[in-house]
């Protein structure tokens, strides 16, 4: 172990002068043992882990990339980061100097493990709030803007989705009662034109704030745009990272698949067997399984595609139980759940850590059935599991108000945190470990303007869903 020099200085002082230069000797020549070159002439006066050094070497070169080397690039610096132990990662993170390309992933690397900031992400000038001549923020981070602009598909084939996020954000929006902005909604019509169309207009009829659009191809198109200068908070995860300035939240299949690794590797989950679906989301969230659970030093031992109704899947379950899966991630409905985890016991997989994605509860609600289903874990919202204060139960909406009922209600709780983050999106980007509470998790704004959402859990016992008691 390298020594301190204020104990290089204690054995100066107490050894005679041959003796004090052998030992001077020894200390440098311990030290250059077990260190590593520093990250980059920024950094020269810092030692970082091997891992450390070579991620930040790769930072550095991340601006110069573009496509999929970039995404590759960051890719592979999130999987040297992952490799860390949390106190190493939290020390060198520290250490970065500001403006330190390095020090974005880091953050996120450490906001994904819970752990604090030691200081706000550094942002640049696009991140600005003053547009508008908003008013100063409240005490607790309140800044609305001055015109808000909702970009969602109110015709086409993404309208029935787009109600519930509308009647969410409404929710919100009239439930405050300090100083909220106009407000003015855009059709998009779920088109990739009109998206552009309704930015374009929405920033000439003077909006400075722009939340939407809600589709995937939507997101991706506008992201693609040169001149976006109107802030903006995008309701989906496109194909393109948002630019600087901008934000992206999701309720994304990806995001389930991330939680549900997070959530087995915090309990020491190791190896994983998943069962995805043969749908879009069930494959989407066992990617981001894959690629986290990778990250973070997990291994998959199989993955098995299955259709809704699986079949006999005995024998190449008893073979998957041989392969040493200490967890099983089921991306899939919770009707082909019900149909597998007969067979999941049987061949002795039934008592290893099982996590599903937010479809678990999707074709559920006869207890008498989805008593099948008890005790596997899913990602679920916090006003459907726990409540939030600021919104009536989700059982008395739902009576009230159709967009709120059943499947829907993830929706109107996303329209509801959209309101939530236009209001507190500067106390977000400008604070080292701020966070707001909302209706679906627990929501803090990564380096690169990507909102982190930190989910409820909750499990199946005797049919029913129901909280976990630790929050998962």
């Amino acid at each position: 172990m390298p020594l301190d020099p204020p104990v290089a200085r204690t054995l100066s002082a107490r050894l005679r002068p041959a003796q004090c230069l052998v030992a001077l000797l020894l200390v440098a020549l311990l030290a250059s043992c077990a260190t590593t070159p520093s990250a980059g002439p920024a950094t020269s006066a810092v030692r970082f882990a091997p891992a450390f050094a070579d991620a930040a070497t790769r930072a550095r070169q991340d601006a110069a990339l573009s496509g999929q080397a970039r995404t590759d690039n960051a890719r592979e610096i999130d999987r040297l980061l992952a490799t860390l132990d949390d106190a190493t990662l939290a020390r060198d993170a520290a250490a970065l100097p500001s403006g330190d390309p390095l020090y974005n992933f880091a953050g996120r690397a450490l906001q994904r493990r819970g752990l604090p900031l030691p200081r706000p992400f550094d942002r640049g000038a696009q991140w600005r709030f003053d547009a508008g001549n908003r008013p100063p923020a409240d005490s607790d981070g309140y800044r609305p803007p001055m015109k808000l602009a909702v970009l969602l598909p109110l015709s086409g084939n993404l309208a029935t989705a787009a109600a519930p996020v509308r009647d969410g954000l409404l929710a919100g929006y009239y439930g405050e009662r300090r100083r909220r902005p106009d407000i003015q909604f855009y059709d998009t019509t779920g088109t990739a034109a009109g998206a552009t169309a309704a930015y374009a207009r929405a920033t000439a009829e003077g909006a400075d704030f722009v939340v939407g659009p809600l589709g995937r191809e939507e997101v991706s198109a506008l992201f693609q745009q040169p001149g976006l200068t109107t802030p903006m908070l995008v309701l989906n995860r496109g194909t393109v990272a948002p630019p600087d300035g901008k934000a992206g939240f999701s309720l994304a299949p990806e995001d389930d698949g991330i939680a549900a690794a997070e959530y087995v590797l915090a309990r020491e989950r190791k190896t994983a067997l998943i069962i995805e679906g043969s749908d879009d989301n069930g494959r989407r969230a066992s990617q981001a399984f894959r690629e986290r659970f990778a990250e973070r030093g997990g291994r998959v031992t199989r993955v098995i595609s299955v259709p809704e109704a699986p079949g006999d899947l005995s024998a190449v379950l008893a073979t998957a139980s041989q392969e040493g899966a200490d967890a099983v991630f089921l991306a899939v409905r919770g009707s082909t759940a019900r149909a597998l985890t007969p067979q999941l016991a049987l061949a002795g997989l039934g008592g290893k850590t099982r996590v599903g994605t937010s479809q678990l509860t999707s074709g559920t609600g006869k207890p008498e059935e989805d008593v099948a289903l008890d005790g596997i874990a899913f990602p679920t919202e916090a006003w459907t599991s726990r409540g939030v204060p600021a919104l009536p139960a989700a059982s008395v909406t739902g009576e009230r108000v159709p967009t709120a009922r059943g499947p829907a209600a993830r929706l109107f709780a996303f329209g509801y945190d959209a309101w939530l983050l236009t209001a507190y999106l500067e106390k977000l980007a400008t604070g080292a470990n701020a966070e707001i509470r909302g209706a679906t998790g627990r929501l803090q704004l990564d380096g690169f303007g990507n909102v982190v959402r930190t989910p409820s859990w909750s499990t199946f016992t005797g049919g029913r869903a129901a909280p976990i008691a630790d929050g998962g």
